[in-house]
């Protein structure tokens, strides 16, 4: 008679945590100043404490959740120079992805972009646009651009950055200026591409950046104002 399947090992247990709570930072399903209940984690991933306790004390070590002094676990609040930094990186790594896509990607990595393009275009042009939708559509478009470029190490450098800039990056598409920006990112998608498939570098390297400027010039504008600097109200 076959036994019981085992439960599935803690490491495991911890990695499929692990990837959970990244896919909510980078997606911005979790915001700038939300504290994380372990418990609550748990019980919406369906596993114990301890392996989420794990997790996060990964995430803690990428920069990515901070602790407080009574211990509580939250997204850190990031201040102006450190957004600054932080785009200023993302735009030399992020761009030297978009140069090398445009001279290395395969027919079958430019499909997969135009897929992803059309799918944030279509939200764009919707009359209620789902925002969480766009918000996939545009994260998966960037990744697929990153990953063309052939440095799996770049594309793990690249999501640290997310890690950290996800939450704050996201509320640019969740407020409301959303329509504004989205239509602002298609013009943007076009351009990089426009420049990937006809292998122009220089193009799809002003694409990626222009997208990511036009981003950063709304939020340092919010972040001067005190909007999306503090935790969210209770």
């Amino acid at each position: 008679m076959r036994s019981a399947p085992h439960a599935p090992p803690a490491p495991t247990l911890g990695r499929h945590v692990h990837a959970e709570l990244r896919e909510r930072l980078i997606s911005g399903a979790l915001v700038p100043g939300e504290k994380l209940s372990l418990r609550t984690v748990a019980a919406q991933v369906g596993v114990s404490v301890q392996p989420v306790r794990e997790a996060v004390a990964r995430l803690v070590a990428d920069q990515a959740f901070e602790v407080l002094p009574n211990r509580a676990v939250r997204v850190p609040v990031l201040d102006v120079e450190r957004f600054i930094e932080l785009t200023t990186i993302r735009l030399a790594l992020e761009g030297f992805a978009a140069d090398r896509a445009a001279t290395l990607r395969s027919e079958a990595e430019l499909a997969e972009m135009r897929a992803h393009e059309a799918a944030f275009a279509r939200q764009q042009q919707s009359t209620r646009p789902d925002v969480a939708a766009a918000i996939r559509a545009n994260r998966a478009l960037h990744f697929a651009v990153y990953r063309a470029a052939g440095l799996p190490t770049l594309v793990s450098l690249i999501e640290g950055l997310w890690l950290r800039i996800g939450p704050l990056i996201n509320l640019d598409l969740r407020d409301g200026s959303g329509p504004v920006r989205m239509a602002k990112s298609v013009r943007c998608h076009a351009r990089m591409v426009g420049g990937i498939a006809a292998k122009n570098a220089s193009h799809a390297r002003a694409g990626l950046e222009a997208d990511i400027e036009g981003a950063a010039k709304h939020i340092e504008a919010r972040l001067r104002a005190g909007l999306g600097s503090e935790p969210p109200a209770n």
